[in-house]
């Protein structure tokens, strides 16, 4: 994996937050940020440049983590892998219609996580 891929992690439970940290750190990964809002996570990628969001959709502000990333989309071309507990087909499809690149159930496992970002960047040898 590169360590040099800048990742922003968009979790609202701290357990969960920590969680993916320790998962990136075990990949490899030493480049990341978190946030806990919709509207802190599109403020960050406007003021930054990420290689990839790790989103959760339901978030404990007035922004999803659907809309969120519609303004994300708005300004940069990041991809994204939405990790959520929320099985609900509607979310989904919304997801689609911006777009992602993975869409994981919770719990989330470590390899999931690591498939998911390997098949993404497969053709760069992460």
């Amino acid at each position: 994996m590169n360590p040099d891929l800048n990742i922003l992690i968009v979790e609202d439970e701290l357990v969960l937050q920590l969680m993916l940290e320790h998962m990136l750190k075990k990949m490899g990964f030493s480049r990341y940020e978190k946030v806990t809002k919709g509207q802190s996570a599109v403020l960050k990628c406007k003021e930054e440049e990420f290689d990839l969001v790790l989103m959760d959709i339901m978030l404990q502000d007035d922004m999803d983590g659907i809309e969120a990333y519609r303004k994300i989309k708005e300004t940069k071309d990041i991809p994204v892998i939405y990790i959520t507990g929320n099985t609900d087909p509607k979310n989904k499809e919304r997801a689609a219609e911006i777009g992602y690149h993975d869409y994981i159930g919770k719990p989330i496992t470590f390899s999931q996580l690591k498939k998911s970002i390997q098949r993404l960047y497969e053709s760069e040898s992460i």
